[in-house]
C-alpha cells in the first residue's frame, strides 16, 4: 500500500496525537486547523494507563509527569456530608497493574506537549487559519476544501475536528443530540486560595440528588480543577467558553459539602463557565474508502467516565497500526473502525450510565449501589488494562 500523504482536520489532542503517531510511522502528514493560533481551551484532563501507553511510546512520559499530578485514589462521597462510599487506589497501584501511571493535567499543558512533539517530527506539520468546509473523494485520493477557496490533496483524510465535525457530517449526516438534563460548570482555582482541610490529593466525586461534582489537582498541585454537573432545565449552547454568573453557581451548590463551598468561594467571579451536555448515541460506521474520523468526531463521549481524550489517543494509535498492517487504504480504515467501534461504544454507554449512578435520588440508593459494585475492579478489568500498542487487531 502506497500512502504519500495523510490530511488531518483539527489540531486538538486527537489530531496532534494522530499526527505524531503517523509521522513516527513514517507517513507524511499535514494538519489543518481553523484557529489562528495553536492553543487549547478547557481545564483539567485525566490520562489513564490506556492512553499513557501511546504517549510514552511517543517519548512524552517525562514531560507529562513533570506537569501532571498522580492522584492517590478515586474517591466517591455523598454531596453534603462527605461520607465516603467507595475508593480505589490509583498512583502506584495503577502503574503496578497496568504498566503506566495515572496522570491529571491541564488540557493546555498536554496540548502544548503534543504540539511540540508533532512539530519536532515535522516543523510545518500544522497549517493555521484553514477552516475546512468539505471534501471530495476520488479514485486515487481525497481533496479537502477550505473556506478561503483553497484546497489540499492527499491519499487519506482523518477528521479530528470534534463535536461539530465537518468530516463526520458528510460521512454520517446530521445526527440528533439529546440534552442530558445537565449543565456542566467548569472552573480552576489556585490551590493556595482554597481554605479547606477536606481535599486530599485524590480524584474526588461528590454525588447527590440532582448532580455531582468532580475535584482534582493540576500543575503539581498548584491548581484545583472543578467540574459540577448539575441538573437544570436551562439549556445553553455546547461551548466550553460560555460564561455564567458566579452567583448562579453559588446558588446551585447551596447545601453541598464545605469542600465544594470553599472552591466556589475561592473562584474568580468572572471565570465561571457552564455548558449544556448532550448525548449522542454510538454509530457503527464512520469510514469511507479514503476518509475516517476519530475522537469526539467519531464517538462523542460525556465526561462521566473521564475517558474522552483517552479514546482519541487510543484511536490515533490503532489507526496508525491499521495503516501499517492492511494491504490497502480502504481495508486499513475498515480494520481501524472494526477495532474501535465496540470499545468506544462501551465507553460512551458507560459514561451515560455513570450519570444515572452519580445522581441517584436518595442516600439509601447511593449506599446500596456502591455496596453492590466495585468501581475500581470494573475499570481495571476492561478500561485501564487496554493497551492500544499491543492489543490484537482483527
Amino acid at each position: 500500500m502506497t500512502i504519500a500523504k495523510i490530511l488531518v482536520v483539527g489540531a486538538g489532542l486527537g489530531g496532534l496525537t494522530a499526527a505524531s503517531c503517523l509521522l513516527k510511522a513514517r507517513f507524511d502528514v499535514e494538519v489543518y486547523e481553523q484557529a489562528p493560533v495553536l492553543s487549547e481551551v478547557g481545564a483539567g484532563i485525566q490520562v489513564s494507563a490506556n492512553a499513557m501507553h501511546v504517549l510514552d511510546d511517543l517519548g512524552l512520559r517525562d514531560a507529562i509527569m513533570a506537569v501532571g499530578v498522580r492522584p492517590a485514589a478515586y474517591v466517591f462521597r455523598l454531596h453534603d456530608t462527605g461520607e465516603e462510599l467507595q475508593r480505589f487506589p490509583l498512583a502506584s497501584e495503577h502503574e503496578r497493574l497496568h504498566g503506566q501511571p495515572y496522570n491529571q493535567l491541564h488540557r493546555a499543558d498536554l496540548h502544548d506537549i503534543l504540539a511540540a512533539k508533532a512539530r519536532s517530527l515535522k516543523p510545518d506539520v500544522v497549517a493555521l487559519n484553514k477552516r475546512a468546509v468539505g471534501f471530495t473523494e476520488h479514485e486515487t485520493g481525497v481533496e479537502l476544501h477550505f473556506s478561503d477557496g483553497s484546497s489540499a490533496k492527499g491519499d487519506l483524510l482523518v477528521g479530528a475536528d470534534g463535536l461539530k465535525s465537518i468530516v463526520r457530517a458528510k460521512i454520517v449526516g446530521d445526527l440528533p443530540a439529546t440534552y442530558t438534563g445537565d449543565g456542566a460548570w467548569r472552573l480552576t482555582v489556585p490551590t493556595d486560595r482554597v481554605r479547606s482541610p477536606h481535599l486530599e490529593t485524590v480524584m474526588s466525586v461528590f454525588m447527590g440528588p440532582g448532580g455531582h461534582c468532580v475535584c482534582y489537582y493540576l500543575r503539581g498541585g498548584t491548581l484545583l480543577n472543578f467540574v459540577g454537573c448539575l441538573e437544570t432545565a436551562e439549556v445553553s449552547e455546547e461551548s466550553w467558553t460560555k460564561k455564567f454568573p458566579w452567583e448562579q453557581l453559588k446558588t446551585d451548590l447551596e447545601g453541598w459539602h464545605p469542600a465544594i463551598q470553599a472552591i466556589v468561594d475561592a473562584a474568580d467571579r468572572d471565570q465561571c463557565y457552564r455548558w449544556s451536555l448532550h448525548n449522542r448515541p454510538p454509530i457503527r460506521n464512520w469510514s469511507t474508502r479514503r476518509t475516517t474520523i476519530l475522537g469526539d468526531a467519531a464517538h462523542p463521549t460525556l465526561p462521566y467516565l473521564a475517558q474522552g481524550a483517552a479514546m482519541a489517543i487510543e484511536d490515533a494509535a490503532i489507526l496508525t497500526r491499521s495503516l501499517l498492517l492492511a494491504p490497502s487504504a480502504s481495508e486499513a480504515l475498515q480494520l481501524y473502525q472494526r477495532n474501535r467501534v465496540d470499545r468506544t461504544a462501551r465507553v460512551v454507554e458507560q459514561s451515560s450510565a455513570n450519570r444515572r449512578l452519580f445522581h441517584l435520588p436518595s442516600v439509601a440508593e447511593m449506599r446500596a449501589a456502591f455496596a453492590n459494585r466495585s468501581e475500581g475492579t470494573d475499570r481495571n478489568g476492561w478500561l485501564y488494562s487496554y493497551n492500544p500498542l499491543t492489543v490484537s487487531l482483527g
